[in-house]
């Protein structure tokens, strides 16, 4: 497997709308996606473009969001995962399986914000930091 191009920074958050306005009013972000809800994955999300790159703010969608975990231990909000793009998302979750890594949700893929096939690696194995593969997107 060969890791692609850094996809996003997600950055878990209490509320979407007070992030925006940290990103746009001090980071002089000016492009801004529209919040929109993931029912099936429990959060809210909204993605700001950079150059190089987009934050993927995240906020709990419902009580059962899994969010609320990491707000939990850090109230304010804070760095959830890095994604990275690979070019097959099953030939990706077979390497991570492979080399014992432990693929959250049974490995099994799911639609993720972008609209393409995401998996999640658990942050025991990746140093720390939980890490999201996601299948490169068809532009």
């Amino acid at each position: 497997m060969q890791i692609g191009k850094l996809n996003h920074v997600g950055v878990a958050t209490p509320s979407i709308e007070e992030s925006l306005t940290l990103y746009r009013d001090l980071l002089g972000a000016t492009r801004i996606g529209e919040p929109f809800d993931l029912p099936e994955q429990g959060v809210r999300v909204c993605f700001v473009d950079l150059p190089n790159s987009q934050i993927e703010l995240i906020e709990p969608l419902g009580a059962d969001s899994p969010v609320h975990g990491f707000l939990a231990k850090s109230p304010k909000g804070g760095q959830h995962h890095i994604c990275f793009e690979v070019p097959d998302i099953l030939a990706a979750r077979d390497y991570m399986l492979s080399k014992g890594a432990t693929v959250l949700r049974g490995g099994e893929p799911r639609i993720g914000a972008h609209g393409v096939p995401v998996i999640f690696v658990h942050p025991k194995d990746m140093g720390g930091v939980l890490v999201e593969l996601m299948a490169e997107p068809q532009h």
